[in-house]
C-alpha cells in the first residue's frame, strides 16, 4: 500500500538508510532495508529519478582540518516585499561562507550560519552584505563556541508521526 507522496514503508526505509549512510552497495542497502537486492535497487533508482534524493555528502570533522570562526547571524530587512526577500536570498545563495540560511516569521527575517577562517574574514562577509544594497535593516551576531549537534531530521520518525 502506497502512502504519502507515493511512498510506502520500504521507500521510507531506503531513504532513511541513504540519509544515514550515504551511498551504499546494492547488497548492503538491501540488507539494511530488508529487501532483496534487485527490487531494492530499482526502488532506489526510482526515488533518485523522482527527486527524493537531492545529493550525497560526507560529514567532515572540520575542526580536525582547519580552525574556523562560526557565527550565527540574525537579519531583519527594512521592507518585506517579495522582491526584497528574493533579492536577499538570491544574493546570499552565492556566498560560500554562508552555509545555512533559514527564513523565519516574527521579528527576524533570516537566521544564517556563517563559517570563515577568521573573525576578520567574517567581518568582510558582513561588510560585503551591507554594501550590496540588500535592504538589511539590522543584524545581530552570535559567535559559536562549540558545535553541539548538527544532523538531519530522523525521516522515519517524522513520517511515522504524520501518518497517524
Amino acid at each position: 500500500m502506497r502512502e504519502r507522496n507515493g511512498l510506502d514503508a520500504a521507500d521510507i526505509r531506503i531513504l532513511t538508510a541513504v540519509q544515514k549512510y550515504g551511498q551504499l552497495s546494492k547488497t548492503k542497502l538491501a540488507e539494511l532495508v530488508n529487501l532483496s537486492p534487485t527490487p531494492c535497487w530499482a526502488r532506489l533508482t526510482r526515488l533518485r529519478a523522482a527527486g527524493y534524493i537531492s545529493g550525497y555528502h560526507a560529514d567532515i570533522a572540520l575542526d580536525r582540518v582547519v580552525d574556523t570562526t562560526r557565527v550565527v547571524v540574525t537579519v531583519s530587512l527594512t521592507h518585506h516585499r517579495k522582491t526584497d526577500f528574493d533579492r536577499f536570498e538570491n544574493h546570499i545563495a552565492g556566498i560560500d561562507a554562508i552555509i545555512n540560511c533559514v527564513a523565519t516569521g516574527g521579528g527576524i527575517d533570516y537566521i544564517m550560519t556563517v563559517v570563515t577562517p577568521s573573525l576578520s574574514t567574517f567581518q568582510g562577509v558582513m561588510d560585503d552584505l551591507l554594501s550590496a544594497d540588500l535592504g538589511i535593516d539590522r543584524y545581530m551576531t552570535y559567535f559559536a563556541t562549540r558545535l553541539i549537534k548538527a544532523e538531519q531530521p530522523n525521516l522515519a520518525k517524522l513520517v511515522a508521526h504524520t501518518t497517524r
